[in-house]
């Protein structure tokens, strides 16, 4: 029995080790499932549990990123610069996440261990999501992912508004996934594989069917969804704004990630977005064109509807609208890489950004649910009237957070927009150059409503009587790993960028040859 075991463990077509840092946040949710129901009393704890799993499935992720690119359960599962530089955002995103959902579990009753394991099972389906080389795998990573996030979004079942989240999340979410699942359908259909290593090769051959020009639209529908893409964003503002501000964080910058992370293994690694291979041109145009419209029309439409909203939450819903439109135009210029070294760097410049958004998101949300209150009831933009004076230390980490967002100089989402923006415009391509300018011109449309919250803060006059609220220690930890993060991946940036770009994927999907 324990040779069979020994030879399972080492068998390169299962390689165990792989998926090590899964299988933690998997088990942690158990643990954290268990002592809930067990110990139910102690809330605390379960935040504490799950803090360790995530950081000891860190520490084993960490130590593969010297490692080079390998596959493992006969190339369904991948580990490569892509799938490592975003787990470590997932794993950043969920912790911050659980610091800041203290607060929330503080101010209302909710079952807040049943609250921890979901957040574990989201964070192991985007875990999946990021590594599946399959698209079964990654269709499975993305119903966990969904199906937690749908029941978070309703937690607090008393407030209609949540209710109503939850409900339009999974109704529209449903049939997302549908869309996805059929082209994942006739993408198998045209290629006869799921495996996306495979389907690269077959698509290489310019006389590929019609069927996977119908499959890949589909598929574009259903990460359209997950990433907030116009027009598939309707949800969106009414989600985040209904549901607890802490999933509103989780969902605006976990989900996306994850949903980015599968998006650029499908298209660019899988389809003929590929660089290196030389399959038909009509129809690498066909994507390029259709994505870079999508990327223009999400970031205008964003911050113009952005601008237009006098609820900070739902502003910071369409400011998510309008940044996956700015990872969008990364996203591109990693498909129209001239070689896989530029390829790399470019899936390595979306990471990136991912992270400076993440940082910068969580640690808005972290304020907006710190000062919401009790079913997020102050969330206004009245509701931020002159705190600037009477709560300084909160009023300029906001303000950092905004001109973060905003992309000031000195701040990580400065960095993230360059990093995302030189992809594109390295490809010498008409269109891409026009999306960069259409890029500029956006965030210069942000400037409005980013710094309208500043203005509210220090230069309007507060009618009503407001004390600062203490700050939780938990809240505390939250706020100043984001804003170190802010600083830190503004100035001092080199050093991860760095680290991101080290780790290939060209070695595992080199084009002609499989794992």
């Amino acid at each position: 029995m324990n040779t069979i075991l020994l030879q399972n463990l080492v068998n390169p077509n299962v390689n165990l080790p792989i998926v090590l840092p899964e299988m933690i946040v998997a088990l942690t949710g158990v643990i954290v499932m268990l002592y809930d129901s067990f110990v139910p009393r102690q809330r605390s704890v379960t935040g504490a549990i799950s803090l360790i799993g995530l950081a000891i499935s860190a520490f084993f992720l960490v130590s593969m990123w010297n490692d080079a690119p390998q596959t493992g359960w006969n190339g369904m599962i991948a580990s490569d610069g892509l799938r490592l530089s975003f787990t470590i955002v997932f794993l950043l995103v969920s912790a911050v996440t659980i610091l800041i959902s203290s607060v929330w579990a503080d101010n209302e009753d909710v079952p807040i261990g049943e609250y921890h394991a979901l957040l574990l099972f989201a964070t192991f389906g985007m875990m999946f999501m990021a590594s599946g080389n399959d698209l079964v795998i990654i269709f499975l990573g993305l119903e966990t992912l969904s199906i937690a996030t749908y029941v978070m979004a309703g937690l607090r079942r008393g407030d209609l508004k949540s209710n109503e989240s939850a409900m339009k999340y999974f109704i529209l979410g449903s049939f997302a996934s549908a869309f996805l699942l059929y082209g994942m359908a006739l993408i198998y259909g045209a290629t006869g594989s799921t495996n996306i290593t495979e389907i690269a090769l077959k698509v290489a051959n310019p006389n590929f069917p019609a069927l996977l020009l119908v499959g890949g639209a589909m598929m574009i529908v259903g990460f359209g969804f997950k990433v907030a893409t116009v027009p598939f964003h309707v949800w969106t503002p009414d989600v985040y704004e209904g549901a607890p501000t802490p999933v509103t964080a989780f969902m605006a910058v976990g989900s996306k990630s994850a949903a980015f992370a599968s998006f650029l293994r499908v298209f660019v690694l899988g389809f003929p977005l590929i660089a290196g291979v030389q399959a038909s041109e009509f129809l690498h145009e066909s994507w390029v064109t259709a994505l870079s419209v999508m990327a223009i029309l999400t970031m205008t439409v964003g911050n113009i509807a952005a601008i237009l909203q006098d609820n900070v939450k739902r502003m910071l819903a369409y400011s998510s609208i309008a940044h996956a439109g700015y990872a969008m135009v990364g996203f591109i210029g990693a498909g129209m890489a001239k070689n896989m070294q530029q390829r790399d760097a470019a899936i390595a410049a979306v990471a990136f950004y991912m992270l400076t958004y993440a940082v910068t998101n969580l640690g808005a949300f972290a304020i907006v649910t710190l000062l919401g209150q009790k079913n997020d009831r102050r969330t206004a933009f009245e509701d931020y009237n002159g705190i600037g004076f009477r709560a300084p230390a909160l009023a300029f980490t906001l303000s950092l957070f905004m001109l973060s967002l905003l992309g000031l100089p000195l701040t990580a989402g400065f960095m993230g927009k360059v990093m995302v923006f030189r992809p594109a415009l390295e490809a010498n391509n008409l269109l891409l150059t026009v999306m960069v300018i259409a890029a500029a011109v956006n965030t210069a449309i942000s400037a409005y409503y980013y710094l309208r919250l500043i203005v509210v803060m220090f230069f309007r006059e507060r009618t009503t009587d407001w004390l600062a609220p203490r700050i939780p220690t938990a809240l505390t930890a939250a706020l100043l790993i984001t804003v170190l993060g802010v600083l830190y991946f503004g100035i001092f940036s080199d050093g991860v960028i760095e680290k991101f770009s080290k780790s290939s994927v060209g070695t595992v999907f080199k084009a002609g040859t499989r794992p």
